[in-house]
């Protein structure tokens, strides 16, 4: 039976619902950044299945490196009483995706076309989430994907082992359980870009949703870019922008009794024609560009009142990459202690890794936790030391879950 190093210990801190201020952040799936990640992690579930189809496992890769260039449009209301009219504005500069990582291309004489694969996967992402981008004319897509460094495929695929070797000395972090103010921004983007969405076509998914909480009063910023080709007027964007404010009011009531209020699209000047109109649904049309990483982690929020890990989660390699699967594996184990051991009132995980050595031996676990009153650390430290033991040695189940595509990155 392996040992392993898990310590449990009382959180120094108060709890985040707890403290004066909070500050909760989302970027929404068409916030330049965001798209990064989407198109990251949708090439890197391609090619991870491709290589279990072709060789039977997978094989060194990562494209956690792509990175997207801004292009320019003009934006207009959408012509009415016109059937089959042009709508809207139209893309000037289309924007540019360049997908960037390593990957292995050839093992023991097969073949493997990760260029043409990644490419394809990312014109599949962007047609599934943006359907105001037209893939002919806005958007030029480059795959630039190198092979890995030898050392590193070395450790990677070790021969005759069942558990990976870490392939870096890095950590992953994870916490539980959300707080109202977390609750509310994690779901609010999610309900825009998809209930509300289906009945609200002019919301383009660039939805960006910061949440700050002074005492118990939570104030809900949204920044919602709209698509001109399904408003006739300044009057039915300043509709639909009430609409947006009216359901995340409504959204964040059922997770909260505290004082919300909500403001969408604060830069708006209406009276001098300044508002949030794009013609693809996303800021990347007008000069704001994105990189892999820079958004949400892995629990899908920015959290500054927690302990965040600055790996990019999305695009990197599901086997041994500690960046991917720490990052996923300790928000796991934080949302699983919570939801079996009762007392809990907030819980943070740390998993340390060390190159080389099996990514089911961290080389520390640590879990850092505050209790409800009248409950003990040590009165609730077996059953988490249970719940982490056991998550570690089921680590490769993240693999899995990441390929089928059963867990999010961001």
């Amino acid at each position: 039976m392996t040992e392993r190093n898990i310590q449990v210990a009382e959180l120094d801190r108060r709890a985040v619902e707890d403290q004066e201020v909070e500050i909760v952040e989302r970027k929404g799936i068409g916030h330049p950044d965001s798209i990064c990640d989407g198109i990251a992690e949708h090439v890197s579930k391609a090619i991870a299945q491709a290589y279990l189809d072709r060789v039977g496992k997978v094989l060194h890769y990562n494209t956690d490196e792509t990175q997207l260039v801004a292009g320019t449009a003009y934006q207009e209301w959408a012509e009415t009483g016109q059937p089959g009219a042009e709508k809207g504005g139209e893309v000037i500069e289309p924007i540019y995706i360049l997908v960037v990582g390593r990957a292995t291309k050839e093992y023991q004489g097969t073949n493997i076309p990760v260029d043409s694969i990644a490419l394809k996967a990312a014109r599949e992402y962007l047609g599934e989430h943006f359907p105001a981008l037209d893939l002919e004319t806005d958007v030029i897509i480059d795959v630039k994907l190198g092979e890995g460094s030898g050392d590193l495929q070395t450790v990677f695929g070790e021969e005759g082992t069942q558990i990976p070797m870490a392939n870096d000395t890095s950590f992953g972090v994870g916490h539980a359980p959300l707080t109202e103010t977390e609750q509310i921004v994690y779901n609010a983007e999610r309900e825009l870009n998809t209930t509300f969405h289906e009945s609200h076509p002019a919301l383009g998914q660039d939805v960006k949703i910061m949440g700050k909480r002074e005492g118990d009063e939570i104030d809900i910023t949204v920044a919602a870019a709209m698509v001109d080709q399904h408003l006739s007027g300044i009057e039915e964007y300043a509709e639909t922008v009430e609409a947006v404010r009216e359901f995340v009011t409504d959204l964040a009531q059922t997770y909260t009794d505290r004082k919300v209020t909500v403001e969408v699209n604060t830069a708006d000047d209406l009276e001098n024609e300044s508002y949030y109109l794009t013609h693809t649904g996303t800021s990347a049309e007008q000069g704001d560009d994105g990189s892999v990483g820079r958004g949400n982690r892995a629990n899908g929020l920015i959290t500054p009142n927690r302990p965040m890990s600055m790996e990019a989660t999305s695009g990197k390699n599901p086997v041994n990459h500690i960046g991917k699967i720490y990052n996923l594996l300790s928000t796991d184990i934080a949302e699983t202690v919570v939801s079996e051991v009762d007392g809990i009132r907030d819980l943070q995980v740390r998993l340390l890794s060390q190159i080389g050595r099996p990514i089911d031996e961290p080389h520390v676990a640590d879990a850092q936790v505050i209790t409800e009153e009248g409950v003990a650390v040590s009165d609730v430290e077996a059953e988490i030391r249970e719940v982490v033991d056991e998550k570690l040695a089921n680590v490769t189940d993240v693999t899995r879950q990441v390929i089928e595509g059963d867990i999010s990155t961001f």
